[in-house]
């Protein structure tokens, strides 16, 4: 029975019987999830969105776009893995991606004009031969106003970190192995996000620590988590028991959501649930290996999650999900919200 969600997701979970879904593995789990979710909503007649949120799925999520890419994911200089525009001033979601396509396309001119390629990566944004994460981020700042808008009312800038690529255990310290070869200890990667977070119009940031360092988390959160989201993805791996040691702790203030890491529809539901609850913002996000498949678009609806992260304004794989969201917020006409306000802690 299709309509058992519930029974279904946890029949196949008992089935699997390990704590990681080793035997089955997360990816056949969510496809049978998501097809069921998809067969139910079909046979109520109902889009999916409406049939996993019910009446009140009405948020559309504001877009982190990621247009420059550094660490494991380019061939330079730049330590950080995603630098990305929030379109926070937009009154609306097509709108908001509007205004992060223009940045984009402003970004290439920038980085033609400096000399730089413009290939793009996995997810769609470019990865130049830039030399520093100063001079990324700059670079960022200079098509964010090239493209007329304003940095900090209008467009805001979200980092993922991917800061446990940094953490060498053995020397204890965040190396900057691809820029400067700095060495900085938790406490002064701590200093140096905080300089960041008032130099910079950033709202977000994703792994700012590594995943195990929780005293550092712990001592970022206390810094800037009254005015920066800060977001767990390695920290939490949309695992409920790592998510309610953050919440007990009062560690990081956001649970970045990837069903295929917790492999049905059921337990994603639950952990964004678990989130929302105790006042984490919560963020539905694509993988770097994408299909073009929209689920995590209704998904994104569904939950009221708010935020999406689902790559830059290039690459079809990428595209398909803005495409699905702007047709559900063309069915949703003026009841749709669009939130313009980020919340930072309960």
């Amino acid at each position: 029975d299709v309509a058992d969600q519930t029974g279904i997701d946890q029949l196949m979970i008992a089935l699997d019987g390990t704590e990681n879904k080793g035997k089955l593995g997360a990816n056949a789990l969510l496809a049978v999830s998501m097809a069921v979710a998809k067969a139910a909503a079909e046979e109520s007649s109902l889009p999916l969105y409406r049939y996993i949120g019910g009446t009140n799925a009405k948020t559309l999520p504001v877009p982190m776009m990621n247009i420059l890419n550094g660490g494991a994911h380019a061939d330079n200089k730049i330590d950080f893995q995603e630098f990305m525009v929030m379109p926070v001033g937009a009154s609306s979601f097509s709108e908001g991606l509007r205004w992060g396509v223009e940045i984009f396309h402003a970004l290439k001119s920038v980085l033609k004009k400096k000399g730089f390629s413009t290939n793009v990566g996995d997810e769609g944004g470019f990865a130049p031969n830039i030399q520093s994460n100063e001079e990324a981020i700059d670079t960022v700042m200079e098509a964010i106003h090239a493209s007329g808008y304003k940095a900090g009312s209008q467009i805001t800038i979200a980092m993922d970190a991917a800061n446990s690529e940094l953490w060498n255990a053995k020397k204890k310290k965040y190396v900057f192995h691809k820029s400067n070869g700095k060495e900085l200890s938790s406490d002064e990667l701590v200093k140096f996000w905080e300089n960041w977070v008032k130099q910079y119009p950033i709202v977000s940031i994703e792994d700012g620590m590594a995943e195990d360092d929780w005293k550092g988390w712990k001592n970022l959160t206390d810094a800037v988590g009254s005015k920066c989201q800060l977001v767990g993805d390695d920290l939490f791996v949309t695992n409920v028991t790592r998510l309610q040691q953050g919440i007990d702790t009062k560690t990081a203030n956001a649970l970045l959501v990837k069903v295929n890491q917790i492999g049905t529809v059921t337990e994603t539901i639950n952990a964004v649930t678990l989130a929302q609850h105790n006042g984490y913002n919560t963020i539905m996000s694509h993988r770097s290996g994408e299909t073009e498949d929209t689920t995590i678009a209704d998904l994104a609806v569904a939950l009221n999650c708010g935020q999406i992260k689902t790559g830059s304004a290039s690459r079809t794989d990428r595209i398909a999900k803005y495409n699905q969201l702007i047709r559900i917020e063309e069915q949703l006409g003026e009841s749709a919200v669009y939130p313009q306000k980020l919340r930072f802690g309960k």
